[in-house]
């Protein structure tokens, strides 16, 4: 495939040149080889002009894009440069080599091109190349994605149809904190109007379709936000072109949005937004996404935490309390103690509550609404004692204690003050290390003088096979592999903070690597 930095869309002698093009005083030769619409006097002398990588198109209909314009010389190879003259209703298309314009006037010759079932004219330019200022965008983006998306294989339908796509495809990668429609508005507005979102989740990753009105505005934001951090060291954002070319959205709630019709309903089951609290998430997420147009301003670490302390108020979280309701436990395994070890990995629990007269069931309470998105998209469908468990936000806002002298049989602690949360340190590196369950754990605060052979039968006592065992260089941290998530699931929860001795706790988290 081509790569775009081949793409020149920049000032090759000042900007002297697009100023010629574009100035209303110059005369139809400086900006149309002399062929203003259809003149056969003015016709036969541009026809005469030699052959050259620059082809002037003449008669194009008023609403053609550059993307249609482009589209004229791509079967022919790459085009590296266009400048179109709306008022004039031409163009000038400067294609990689004089071989391919050659074959592409010639093929024209004889089957007349079409833009829009309105036939346009094609001839060779008498300028060699094009000096285009480097500032507009508009052009530079369009030029870009139609590179990016084109290789020597491509269909060239199929190109077109990825360029000129006002809907974006989005993944979060690394999604630490929970990245809500009205955050994905907020990023992508400064690229042009966004009309409609819908998110959902695949394949366990938060997934966006988000349609501007104008397919050049997602070609802009592509290139400028595709690989970009949300929030500092996280959130990634993934962007393609979707071959949809409209959302069909049927409801306004914390899952889609038609931005043109406000009038939708919620949909059953589904929150529908508080526009107060969607204002002042608004108002807020301004501060913290950045005003630069155009350009993320990722959070700092502390403020990155602060978000996920819950000082910022998501909208589409309007009134969810950060409790969790799960079911399906093992009753014969579960206690407090395992719940708030496991999702403890997601965020700070304060309170865990497993129900007397239904004891496969609990109530987690975690710091705030985040950390309970988080832990339930990361937990949720997960084995946890041989038994798929199911995690849902619960109507509850808070975790109730038994009142005084009432004994519950130990099913409900409160873990407020307890010293292995842990997310309280804000900006801690912990922020940064937050995965999905996985067969391989991150193992730290490992004593020097534990070997590889004590960490594997401790690890083998849990009821697991290990597969595979690394000390990093210092060998205070280590990776360990078990046969399965499920086994590595239990080994985090039997063996997060065990005393290896002395005043040294081990600590274990799920790792995104393998070995």
């Amino acid at each position: 495939m081509d790569g775009i930095s081949d793409v020149a869309v920049g000032v090759k002698r000042g900007s002297d040149e697009l100023s010629m093009y574009n100035s209303p005083n110059s005369g139809m030769s400086s900006i149309s080889d002399g062929a203003s619409n259809g003149s056969d006097s003015k016709k036969l002398r541009v026809e005469e002009a030699p052959p050259s990588r620059v082809i002037h198109i003449r008669k194009l209909p008023n609403e053609a894009s550059e993307t249609e314009v482009i589209a004229l010389g791509l079967p022919f190879g790459k085009v590296t440069n266009i400048l179109t003259l709306k008022g004039k209703n031409q163009a000038f298309l400067e294609m990689g080599t004089e071989e391919a314009a050659i074959t592409m006037v010639n093929y024209y010759s004889t089957v007349s091109p079409h833009i829009r079932n309105v036939p346009v004219f094609i001839q060779y330019s008498n300028h060699k190349e094009l000096k285009t200022d480097a500032s507009n965008q508009r052009t530079q983006a369009v030029l870009q994605a139609v590179s990016a998306v084109q290789s020597p294989s491509s269909d060239i339908q199929e190109v077109l149809a990825a360029a000129s796509s006002p809907v974006l495809r989005i993944i979060i990668d690394n999604m630490f904190y929970p990245v809500t429609l009205d955050v994905l508005q907020q990023i992508f507005s400064k690229f042009g109007t966004v009309m409609k979102i819908i998110t959902f989740t695949k394949n366990n990753q938060f997934q966006a379709l988000l349609q501007f009105s104008d397919p050049v505005n997602a070609q802009q934001a592509k290139l400028a936000l595709d690989g970009q951090n949300i929030y500092n060291s996280c959130c990634t954002l993934r962007i393609d072109f979707s071959k949809l070319v409209n959302l069909n959205v049927k409801y306004n709630n914390d899952k889609s949005r038609d931005y043109t019709r406000p009038e939708l309903p919620a949909g059953d089951g589904q929150p529908s937004l508080d526009p107060t609290v969607a204002a002042a998430f608004s108002k807020d997420s301004n501060s913290l996404l950045g005003k630069i147009p155009g350009a993320l301003n990722p959070l700092s670490a502390a403020a990155a935490a602060a978000a996920a302390a819950g000082r910022v108020a998501l909208a589409g979280q309007a009134g969810s309390s950060g409790v969790l309701l799960v079911s399906n436990l093992n009753e014969e395994m579960v206690t407090p103690q395992s719940l708030f070890t496991l999702f403890g990995v997601y965020g700070d629990v304060q309170r865990v509550k497993i129900l007397y007269n239904k004891k496969d069931s609990a109530l987690i309470q975690m710091s705030d609404s985040n950390q309970a998105q988080l832990a339930m998209s990361h937990l949720n469908g997960q084995k946890m004692y041989g038994k798929i468990i199911r995690v849902t936000l619960s109507k509850h806002q808070t975790v109730a204690l038994p009142r005084d002298g009432l004994d519950d049989q130990g099913l409900t602690k409160d873990y407020a003050n307890s010293p292995l949360h842990r997310f309280k340190k804000p900006g801690s590196k912990n922020f940064q290390n937050i995965f999905p369950p996985s067969a391989t754990l991150h193992l730290s605060n490992i004593p020097q003088d534990v070997t590889e052979d004590n960490l594997r039968l401790l690890f083998s006592n849990t009821g697991g096979t290990v597969k595979a065992f690394k000390f990093f260089q210092d060998r205070k941290m280590a990776l360990i592999q078990m046969s399965t998530v499920e086994e590595a699931t239990q080994a985090l929860i039997d063996l997060h903070n065990y005393n290896m001795g002395g005043s040294q706790h081990l600590r274990v988290s799920f790792s995104k690597s393998t070995i």
